[in-house]
């Protein structure tokens, strides 16, 4: 449990009375996290659960290049934020363009401009940052970035309304299970960004905007308007968070990037169907290296062949048993 939170089960002081619930408490404030007696009554019934364990065999070699970013094909690199993985895509070379994919949480922007110039070099802004979805562990630092850089970001236009200040995106469900990241998500900033002025739609084509030899797809269920990106040629996945390699869930997932092939982060995904659905088709392109949003990159035979398990048996390893009833 994240330090100035602490669980309050059934029974105990600070509980309501008349439930069955595990609220958390955080500092004096209870949070109003209810699990009704039919549904989960007790910490042992909530926390992680492992979907599909992967090896560290499984990693996707990477170099450290500096300023926390770590490359995985020349052209290819990350830096974990906290929580969240943003994107660099391009070589480091001085003539040649490069693109930003997602841009962490609110606190991120500083050190992704460290990185991004470290790697990059001074007074290069990128020609575009791209989005796969807009929930605040991916848009965080979208609107400092897009003012510092100025530069255009290419979304699907379904996520739109979650990019231009019009929609919040549904409460997080903390019913999900899988541990205290899940039960903390109704804290979680769902409201929109705007950054309206720089916003453009992918192209219909399905071209990627300065990556060449990329196509971008469209894999809701985490969000409407969810994307990947795929290059065919070494068959590598952008997969945003349509498919994870972390238990997103867990703290101790979270702290300790323990690789599995897993589902969409559970909190947050509001169409289950459409996530299936997802996964099914990217594991139909047959990737060889992908890489998250959430975990570490992964990469070979035994990777695609859980993400071929995940697809085929989404309903019981990634769907959880307990949810709100709009979300099923």
């Amino acid at each position: 449990m994240p330090p100035g939170f602490a669980l309050v089960g059934a029974g105990e002081a600070g509980a309501p009375k008349g439930v069955n619930p595990i609220d958390i408490r955080h500092g004096s404030r209870l949070v109003d996290i209810q699990f009704p007696a039919a549904q989960a009554t007790t910490l042992k019934e909530i926390t992680l659960t492992i979907q599909l364990p992967l090896e560290d065999s499984d990693l996707a070699p990477a170099t450290e290049t500096g300023s926390g970013v770590l490359a995985i094909l020349p052209d290819l690199a990350y830096r974990r934020m906290s929580i969240v993985n943003v994107i660099f895509y391009g070589e480091p070379a001085m003539d040649k363009a490069w693109v930003l994919i997602d841009t962490g949480l609110a606190t991120s922007g500083k050190a992704i401009i460290e990185a991004a110039e470290h790697r990059f070099g001074h007074a290069r802004p990128p020609s575009a940052i791209l989005m796969t979805h807009g929930h605040f562990d991916h848009a965080g630092a979208l609107e400092a970035l897009a003012r510092h850089w100025d530069v255009p970001v290419y979304a699907h236009p379904l996520e739109f309304p979650y990019l231009r200040g019009e929609n919040s995106y549904p409460p997080a469900d903390p019913l999900v299970g899988g541990g205290a990241m899940a039960l903390l998500s109704p804290l979680y900033p769902r409201s929109p960004v705007d950054i309206g002025q720089w916003l453009r739609a992918l192209p219909a084509d399905g071209s990627t905007p300065f990556m060449p030899g990329w196509t971008w797809l469209h894999t809701p269920g985490h969000t409407p308007g969810h994307v990947s990106f795929w290059r065919a040629s070494d068959r590598c996945l952008i997969a945003g968070d349509a498919i994870i390699t972390t238990g997103q869930e867990s703290v101790y997932e979270v702290l300790t990037q323990r690789p599995e092939m897993h589902g969409p982060p559970r909190y947050m995904t509001s169409d289950w169907q459409e996530a299936m659905d997802s996964v099914v088709e990217l594991a139909a392109l047959e990737p060889e290296t992908i890489i998250a949003g959430h975990g570490r990159p992964m990469r070979g035979p035994n990777v695609t062949a859980r993400l071929h398990e995940l697809a085929d048996n989404f309903a019981e390893i990634a769907i959880p048993t307990t949810m709100r009833p709009n979300n099923r």
